[in-house]
C-alpha cells in the first residue's frame, strides 16, 4: 500500500491502454451526455468531432479508471480536493486506444490535518497515435502511513 512518502515530485504511472467501442460511448452519452455526435455515427461525422466522439465527460471518467488502475487503488488515498483544470484538447473516436500517465507535481503535508499529504499531479491521456486527448491538474489527499502500519505503530 502506497503512502505520502511514495510520491516523491517527478514520479510518474504510467496508464494501462483501454480501447473505447461505440457501444460504451453510445451507452454513456444517453445517460449522461446525450448529444447527437455522442449518440449518433451520421451526426458524429457531420460535426467538427469527424466521427462517433465520446463526451469530453466520458473521457474524464476513464481518466479516473485509469488513474484507479495505476495507482489510486493501490494507495491510502483518501479522496481528492478538487480539479484545477480539465482539458478536453481532441476528440476520443469509437475505436481509439487510449493510455497515458500522471506526474506528481507537488506534495505537501496537509497544515489541518498533518496525518495527510495533499499531493498535485498532472495526468495527460492520449490516443493511439500518441496525440494528447485530454490533460488534466488535479490533487489527492494520501494517508502519511498506509492504514496497516497505522494500526501496527499505535496498536
Amino acid at each position: 500500500m502506497l503512502s505520502f512518502k511514495d510520491f516523491p515530485v517527478g514520479r510518474r504511472f504510467d496508464f494501462p491502454p483501454r480501447t473505447v467501442t461505440a457501444e460504451e460511448i453510445v451507452t454513456f452519452a444517453r445517460e449522461f451526455d446525450p448529444q447527437p455526435m455522442h449518440v449518433d455515427e451520421a451526426a458524429g461525422r457531420a460535426s467538427i468531432l469527424g466521427g462517433l466522439a465520446a463526451s469530453g465527460w466520458h473521457t474524464s471518467a476513464m481518466m479516473m479508471r485509469m488513474l484507479c488502475d495505476s495507482y489510486i487503488n493501490q494507495t491510502a488515498a483518501e479522496g481528492s480536493p478538487g480539479v484545477s483544470a480539465m482539458q478536453w484538447k481532441r476528440p476520443v473516436l469509437a475505436g481509439d486506444t487510449l493510455s497515458g500517465h500522471c506526474t506528481v507535481t507537488e506534495a505537501r503535508l496537509s497544515r489541518s490535518r498533518p496525518e495527510i499529504g495533499i499531493v498535485r499531479f498532472v495526468a495527460n491521456v492520449v490516443n493511439q497515435h500518441g496525440e494528447t486527448v485530454a490533460l488534466c491538474d488535479y490533487a489527492n489527499m494520501i494517508r502519511t502511513e498506509a492504514p496497516e502500519a497505522a494500526a501496527h505503530a499505535h496498536g
